[in-house]
């Protein structure tokens, strides 16, 4: 049995094991599979395991991921200034420099009690749509801004300015137990907004807290053809599990036309390179060619008059570095693939049904945007795909075609050197959860199931699911 096992494909294999009573035995690790970025993958497991170029990257081509990293590490300055490269920030952002969110590559986590901004968190803002000119607005940016602060809370300024506000979090308990008796205490956010900088908010104001995501194996995951992303979303649709990922469609702004979603919590970005003019833009406020104006409203006076960095204040050169490295940042390869108690905890992720999502395996496509990323097998752990979390998740924030409900599936990969490479274990799109499985018990809606198996875990295999998990 174990040997036909391996012979079926990741999605046959996803969906035949999931509605299975007991665990799949994975008595050997898969062929390659320690590779999870196929020949891309490094192998650095310290604090600067996310910060590598993929393996197969050139010598010759690792010149322009070091002169992205460089735009991606160092700060951006107010204009005027005689660093003219580098100079526009603002007048109103969240940070200065790219890795101040993503330390190292890695994920960002909440404010700390007490903090004085939130640095690698940021708050999205909307309003519902009612009218005729909302419509349009949903077509070109998933959402209808906020009418004074626009679509993200904007808590530092360049000196004259007035931050649009401060956020702070604060946290209530709690408890879950599982069959056998464990108990664990869930601490679910309430954010609160102060110091209001340019008058109240819209009484009907849904708001969005997201933490910085890890920055390993983007153009991988461009690289993943639509078609079978798509036929994923099909098979999970017959397959009658209650799993159902849907394909968010987005407007792609290079293009002038909507599109397959791939990146951000709700799957609203396109591609890299526009996910990363949007990022210039909300949190750096920084001018692109994709968008060439600061995102300062009609009630920003004094913002929209700021002196310019340049037009664009990031050149089409600089964006083609940041495009390059973001491309091409290297996922490490696994660890302890053939620990017994790895292969058990592999067998128990599939017997939960977790596979229905996070998908384990796909093939890059044989024309992606970069050779190194062509026809690559790799396993990512994702479907790219919404899926209704719960209310228990819920942010109540729809983005073009995501429900309030719905979040894409975050890739796994890496997942476990999380605390080594950014020093916390804080996970989900607002890092409530405080470790793996705090985030496993948060899921509910499409994957209560999942949750409802995993709380019959016992001690041995809820170990045994971690080590899995922490060897991704």
């Amino acid at each position: 049995m174990h040997a036909k096992l391996r012979r079926l494909s990741p999605l046959l294999l996803t969906l035949g094991l999931a509605a299975c009573d007991q665990a799949p035995r994975f008595d050997r690790a898969e062929p390659g599979e320690a590779l999870s970025a196929g020949t891309a993958s490094v192998r650095q497991y310290d604090r600067n395991a996310f910060a590598q170029p993929s393996a197969n990257l050139s010598g010759a081509r690792r010149v322009d991921f070091a002169a992205g990293n460089s735009f991606f590490r160092n700060p951006w300055v107010a204009a005027p200034a005689t660093t003219t490269a580098r100079d526009g920030l603002g007048p109103l952002f969240n940070t200065n420099a790219c890795q101040n969110c993503h330390v190292r590559d890695g994920r960002g986590h909440p404010p700390a009690p007490g903090a004085s901004n939130a640095v690698s968190m940021l708050v999205r803002l909307s309003i519902p749509a009612t009218t005729e000119e909302h419509g349009r607005l949903l077509e070109r940016l998933g959402v209808v801004p906020e009418p004074v602060y626009g679509t993200q809370l904007q808590d530092m300024a360049n000196p004259g300015f007035t931050p649009e506000g401060r956020v702070r979090v604060d946290y209530r308990s709690e408890r879950v137990r599982f069959a056998d008796g464990h108990e664990v205490e869930l601490r679910k956010p309430v954010l609160r907004i102060d110091r209001l900088g340019y008058g109240p908010l819209h009484p009907q104001t849904l708001f969005s807290a997201r933490i910085a995501p890890p920055m390993i194996g983007l153009g991988l995951l461009e690289a993943i053809p639509e078609e079978a992303i798509l036929a994923n979303a099909e098979a999970q649709k017959r397959s009658g599990t209650g799993v159902a990922g849907q394909p968010n469609r987005v407007w792609d702004a290079t293009h002038g036309r909507t599109v397959l979603g791939r990146f951000g919590w709700k799957a609203g970005q396109p591609s890299l390179n526009q996910q990363n003019a949007h990022a210039f833009s909300a949190d750096l406020g920084l001018t692109t060619s994709l968008l060439p104006h600061d995102e300062c409203t009609a009630a920003q006076s004094l913002c929209r008059e700021a002196p310019s960095g340049g037009e664009p204040e990031v050149s089409d050169n600089i964006m083609r570095l940041m495009l390059f490295y973001t491309r091409n940042l290297g996922v490490p390869a696994r660890r302890n693939v053939e620990d017994p108690q790895v292969l058990r905890g592999k067998g128990l992720f599939h017997q939960a049904g977790c596979a229905q999502c996070h998908t384990p395996q796909f093939t890059t496509a044989a024309e992606a945007a970069e050779p190194e990323l062509a026809n690559q097998v790799i396993r990512p752990y994702t479907d790219l795909l919404l899926h209704d979390m719960g209310e228990g998740l819920a942010d109540g924030r729809p983005e073009f075609l995501a429900s309030g409900r719905q979040w894409r599936t975050a890739p796994l990969w890496g997942i476990g050197l999380t605390e080594t490479v950014s020093g916390h274990t804080q996970f989900l799109h607002d890092g409530r959860a405080r470790n793996l499985l705090e985030a496993i018990l948060w899921h509910g809606g499409e994957a209560e199931a999942a949750r409802q198996q995993v709380l019959r875990f016992n001690a041995e295999q809820r170990d045994a699911l971690l080590a899995f998990l922490n060897s991704l």
